[in-house]
């Protein structure tokens, strides 16, 4: 856990419990098949992964930058 996420709340919207259907009994041999839907969804939360990455990296650049040569 970073610093940062203890003052910043993640928003609630990365987990959707009522669609939470991977809890597996022990009378379930076979294996899971992801549908379309499940495949998008996905393909969508790691775009979105992505650009809260990129975001942050921005940040962190600006943070650990040199600081600018002072004028001659």
């Amino acid at each position: 856990m970073l610093l940062t996420e203890i003052y910043n709340q993640q928003p609630q919207a990365y987990q959707d419990l009522s669609q939470d259907n991977s809890q597996l009994q022990l009378s379930d041999l076979r294996k899971t098949r992801l549908t379309l839907r499940q495949l998008n969804k996905l393909r969508k939360m790691n775009d979105v992964r992505m650009y809260e990455f990129k975001e942050k990296l921005k940040l962190v650049r600006k943070q650990y930058a040199p600081p600018p040569a002072p004028p001659v």
